[in-house]
């Protein structure tokens, strides 16, 4: 390691060239008005050739010398004679927010390391040192200085109406989505939107009303899944007074509220019968009763209706009327699942990164790195997860750019695929569903799932486990539907 103070007229060649090559090495500060602390310093680092250290014996004299020299590491002890360390850290965040500080301390109180975090510094350490994690954790925010040099700062994806839409994406999937929102959006026409949870169906029906004739007309969403089944009536249709104990006065619903707009109905699958015929009555005439109402009351409200789960099947078992579903599913609007559009994981991350921006996160770019480890992982769940994973980096991360240690743990991990059907149960798979797509009946649709589970249990020679493996089902999944068609076992199954 050089020790250097800057470059002087009239040098020898060979010591110009040693000073020309300390450019290219890392430049390490240290802050501190202890002799015997920047004594130490060059006897830690004395022996690698790859840094270059230079002292400050205050903040004050640092701030003079950063701007000049540039360093790579700032290291700065909190108490000093005039300006303490977390001021100076501050005032330095003000012209140059991408050089990491290290803080140093001998008095480790609860408070300084707060003070420490949240003003910015890259870590916080306590004297006297422990030389072996003094040099890693130097070695870290070297890393991280040249992390955030070479990452260019980032640049909107996307155009700023997107931003402000909330749905994102390019994928051919995503595309057809969009499509269907344009075709909707010039109609009165009922949609259902399915998908897993967490795909964005609430912005889709957004997205419908927004563009719509009745965009300057309420927009109102309920979550039938969240509601007592006592209350949900009372919310969707309101109650006049005296209706059951606590009505002390009228009340109007959702669809008297949304009259003229749009009604969103998320998960409606878990709806009540009681309900569902109250909503089809709506759907066919446009009226309904108030709870304890004698009178009916007309109303002009497009609904959109969402679920995640399969009404097909819960119409087969009888969970579900059968007329309800097709007045709802005039126009289906599939949402795909996140592990099905990869592409579109560069602009989710964007898209999270400037809502975390916006909300004042000092991150503000995400190394290449850590953007392969997002579509490296194959995102099970939805498009909640990588919100969550964005969310949390800029918190955690040391600096302006998120790097891959930034992200959570467990995104680093490849999720493995599911597993695939062989090719007979493939085969069986494809032929029953062209015979249930053509049939179009609710009874054809259980049949074939009965089918593949008896042909898998077949397969696997009534091994539970092995036969929800080949489905790509859970095994208490499995044994549900075993129960429900009456399948008691492999070799009862002809």
């Amino acid at each position: 390691m050089r020790r250097w103070h800057g470059p002087k007229k009239g040098l020898p060649n060979r010591l110009a060239e040693a000073i020309v090559d300390c450019t290219s090495m890392d430049k390490l500060l240290l802050v501190d008005d202890e002799a015997d602390v920047r004594y130490s310093f060059e006897r830690i680092f004395g022996g690698d050739p790859s840094m270059v250290l230079r002292c400050a014996g205050s903040g004050e004299e640092a701030l003079g010398i950063i701007p000049q020299w540039q360093p790579d590491l700032v290291l700065m002890d909190i108490r000093m004679g005039g300006q303490s360390g977390i001021e100076t850290l501050q005032r330095l965040r003000e012209f140059d927010a991408r050089t990491p500080v290290i803080l140093m301390t001998a008095f480790g109180t609860t408070q300084a390391a707060i003070h420490a975090m949240k003003h910015g510094a890259y870590d916080y350490v306590l004297k006297p040192f422990e030389v072996p994690r003094l040099r890693q954790l130097v070695a870290d925010a070297l890393a991280a200085s040249r992390a955030m040099k070479q990452t260019a700062p980032a640049l909107p994806m996307l155009p700023r109406e997107d931003y402000d839409l909330g749905i994102v994406g390019r994928s051919p999937s995503m595309q057809e989505v969009f499509k269907l929102i344009g075709q909707l959006a010039a109609t009165d026409a009922t949609a259902l939107i399915t998908g897993p949870s967490g795909t964005g169906k609430e912005l889709v029906a957004r997205a419908i009303h927004r563009n719509s004739e009745r965009s300057g007309r309420p927009f109102l969403a309920i979550n039938c899944a969240a509601i007592p089944e006592a209350l949900l009536e009372s919310e969707l249709f309101g109650h006049e007074k005296g209706a059951f104990t606590g009505a002390t006065s009228q009340r109007l619903g959702k669809f008297e509220q949304s009259h003229g707009g749009t009604l969103f109905l998320d998960e409606i699958g878990d709806m009540s019968a009681t309900t569902q015929t109250k909503i089809l009555r709506v759907l066919q005439d446009g009226v309904f009763e108030r709870v304890g109402g004698a009178h009916a009351v007309r109303t002009n409200v497009r609904i959109i209706a969402a679920t995640n789960k399969p009404l097909e099947e819960a119409v087969a078992a009888r969970q579900f009327r059968e007329d309800l579903f097709y007045r709802l599913n005039v126009v289906r609007v599939r949402l795909p699942a996140l592990r099905d559009r990869p592409e579109d994981i560069p602009l989710l991350v964007d898209f999270f990164l400037a809502k975390a921006r916006r909300a004042g996160a000092a991150a503000v770019a995400l190394h290449p790195q850590a953007l392969e480890a997002l579509q490296r992982h194959g995102w099970p769940g939805t498009v909640r997860d990588p919100a969550t994973a964005v969310q949390r980096a800029p918190v955690i991360a040391k600096g302006e750019v998120i790097r891959t240690g930034d992200l959570p743990p467990e995104i680093l991990q490849p999720i493995p695929a599911a597993p695939v059907a062989s090719d007979d149960v493939a085969a069986l798979s494809a032929r029953l569903f062209a015979w249930a797509r053509a049939d179009r009946s609710f009874k054809v649709i259980a049949a074939v799932e009965r089918e593949l589970i008896a042909n898998a249990l077949r397969e696997t020679g009534g091994n539970q486990v092995q036969a929800a493996k080949l489905l790509g089902i859970t095994r208490a999944t499995l044994r549900k539907r075993m129960e429900k068609f009456a399948i008691r076992k492999a070799t009862s199954i002809e």
